[in-house]
């Protein structure tokens, strides 16, 4: 009587994921965030992992919050004490992530903390990508700056993944498969003119407070999970200003330099959360890629390598958004220049 299932597809993941009938309001707003799974989809189906969010925090003692992989069942299993400090949707949807960022691992994937997008020119042509970041680096903000000159440049954009998503090999072709339907946005951050028929089903929470957010529904499962082939994948890099020595994009011709920068992870915190000034997240991702550093970063010089090798372009795109007095301009002159870098991949 006190829990509820929510069946998720979390990419091409099947997830149960149990709330506490304190957290009904966060549990019951995963529908716009993550796929309900149909009845054929559960029924005699083992998930490939089981989340219970909102224990008795005396079961859990000192640790509440925890994961186990059960490796002989095949099922990674996560769990979060019921508490004050985790009535938050965050908490809800970031243990999920780490859960599909650590079977993704395990089954030679590799997990992407950043943004992916189907750009389509007005003149048919088109390119696929990825800007890597953690939360702040500019990579929404670029994407979204991209897409506000659509009435001059662009036919369509397609985000395949907003937040979290994956690298996986499939026929040989390096593609990028995303996890979730929606976004888990600050107000703040929308962008004046956001189509209303997307925000009419938006749900709202702590609309009166400083990190006012939404739920926000935005591609179909079926483009989320298609796999779309890379052909630019970028780091979002928030911090540096841009010279002529350190353009706006800048590519990299050796492998083991993409990844440093992309091991590395660094970024201007633009103060959203407690952390302050240049901070530093193995790979931009600490849902589940530090749990698995060694694995995941070898999977991360095949896929780099690879990517390389069939004329992906990979760099760094800096958004300066950062740094004081470009919080605007910044991603908007980035998004120039993206978009000057995609019509250049399809000549």
């Amino acid at each position: 009587e006190a829990w509820i299932c929510y069946p998720a597809k979390v990419g091409g993941l099947l997830m149960f994921i149990y709330f506490h009938k304190r957290y009904m309001s966060l549990g019951t707003s995963l529908s716009n965030l993550l796929e309900m799974a149909e009845a054929d989809e559960i029924e005699g189906q083992k998930p490939a992992a089981i989340l219970l969010f909102g224990v008795d925090p005396d079961v859990l003692g000192n640790d509440q919050t925890v994961y186990y992989e059960d490796k002989d069942n095949g099922i990674v299993v996560g769990v979060i004490g019921r508490s004050e400090r985790v009535d938050y949707f965050g908490y809800l949807k970031k243990m999920a992530l780490t859960l599909h960022n650590l079977i993704q691992i395990e089954r030679g994937n590799l997990p992407i903390h950043g943004a992916m997008a189907h750009v389509v020119l007005r003149d048919g042509h088109g390119a696929n990508v990825v800007l890597m970041g953690d939360s702040g680096a500019g990579k929404s903000e670029s994407l979204e700056a991209l897409r506000i000159l659509a009435d001059e440049h662009l036919r369509d954009l397609t985000v395949v993944f907003d937040d979290m998503g994956s690298l996986q090999f499939r026929e040989g072709r390096v593609v990028g498969v995303g996890t979730e339907i929606g976004a888990f946005v600050r107000l703040d951050d929308l962008q004046p003119g956001y189509a209303y028929a997307e925000v009419e089903r938006s749900i709202f929470m702590n609309p009166h407070k400083t990190n006012a957010r939404i739920v926000i529904p935005i591609t179909p499962y079926g483009k989320v999970v298609a796999g779309w082939p890379v052909d630019v994948f970028l780091y979002a890099n928030n911090y540096e200003r841009v010279t002529r020595r350190e353009p706006y994009l800048q590519f990299f011709t050796d492998v083991d330099e993409a990844l440093g920068v992309c091991s590395q992870g660094a970024r201007m915190s633009k103060g959203t959360t407690s952390e302050e000034g240049l901070v530093y997240t193995y790979f931009a991702n600490p849902f589940g890629a530090p749990q698995k550093q060694e694995r995941h970063h070898e999977l991360a010089h095949q896929y780099l390598k690879t990517m390389m090798a069939q004329g992906v372009k990979v760099g760094q795109l800096r958004t300066q958004l950062g740094i004081k007095g470009f919080e605007v301009a910044g991603p908007e002159l980035a998004a120039k220049a993206l978009l000057a870098t995609i019509r250049g991949q399809c000549e």
